[in-house]
C-alpha cells in the first residue's frame, strides 16, 4: 500500500512539473506579446510624426514654388502685354501711313 501511495504521489508530482512550466511559458509569451505591442505602438507614433514633418516640408516647398511660379508668370505676362501693345501701335501707325498714301493717290 505504501508503494502504491508513493507511486501515486510521484505521478502527481511529475504531472505538476509540466503544468508549472506551461504557466511559466504562458507568462513569458504574454510579456513578449505586450512588449512587441508596445514597441509597435511606439514605432507607429514615430512614423506618424516623421510623415507629418515630411508633409509640412512638402507643403511649404510647394507654397514657395507656387509663389515663385506666380511671380514669373506675372513678369512674362507683363512683357507679353507690352509686346502686344507695341506691336499693335506699330501696326496702327503703318495702317495710318498706308491710308494716307492711299488718300494722296486718290486725290
Amino acid at each position: 500500500m505504501k508503494t502504491s501511495l508513493n507511486l501515486i504521489f510521484a505521478g502527481l508530482l511529475l504531472a505538476a512539473v509540466p503544468a508549472a512550466l506551461a504557466q511559466d511559458v504562458s507568462t513569458d509569451t504574454k510579456k513578449a506579446a505586450d512588449t512587441a505591442g508596445h514597441d509597435t505602438k511606439v514605432a507607429a507614433k514615430d512614423t506618424a510624426k516623421g510623415t507629418e514633418k515630411a508633409a509640412d516640408k512638402t507643403g511649404h516647398a510647394t507654397k514657395v514654388a507656387a509663389k515663385d511660379t506666380g511671380k514669373g508668370t506675372e513678369k512674362v505676362a507683363k512683357k507679353t502685354g507690352s509686346g502686344v501693345k507695341k506691336g499693335t501701335e506699330a501696326t496702327g501707325h503703318e495702317i495710318k501711313k498706308a491710308g494716307e498714301k492711299t488718300e494722296d493717290a486718290v486725290k
